[in-house]
């Protein structure tokens, strides 16, 4: 080969390797200024949804706080009930144990004066 040849392969292979390197950068520089734009969109995006969390937050706190109270105030009144409910209950049980220990102890007495009256004729 000579020099005039392999000077000239040089020449053509630096002018491929600097159009090549020129065509990568464009395509690399084009992938970033997309990846720009979507990060501005994304950024903008974020922002929008934040000043809507903190716009719709307060609200939706107080109306949650307001239906626990509601809820707390039901829950009271029903253990309230309950507990009136258990006490009737227990009043009703104890007089009614009252009355059965009477009765028991009347027809118990009644039983042993009727035995011993029928048990003394022999």
């Amino acid at each position: 080969m000579s020099i005039e040849i392999s000077e000239s392969v040089l020449n053509y292979g630096l002018t491929f390797l600097a159009v090549s390197s020129g065509i990568m950068l464009a395509v690399v520089l084009g992938f970033l200024a997309k990846l720009l734009c979507d990060c501005s969109k994304l950024a903008q995006n974020a922002s929008k949804t934040t000043e809507i969390v903190n716009s719709e937050l307060k609200p939706t706190l107080t109306e949650l706080n307001t239906v626990l109270k509601s809820f707390n105030k039901i829950v009271q009144n029903t253990g309230e009930g309950v507990g009136n409910v258990k006490l009737g209950l227990e009043n009703i049980l104890s007089k009614t144990k009252l009355l059965s220990g009477n009765l028991m102890s009347g027809f118990l007495k009644g039983f042993l004066a009727v035995y011993s009256f029928f048990g003394k004729k022999k």
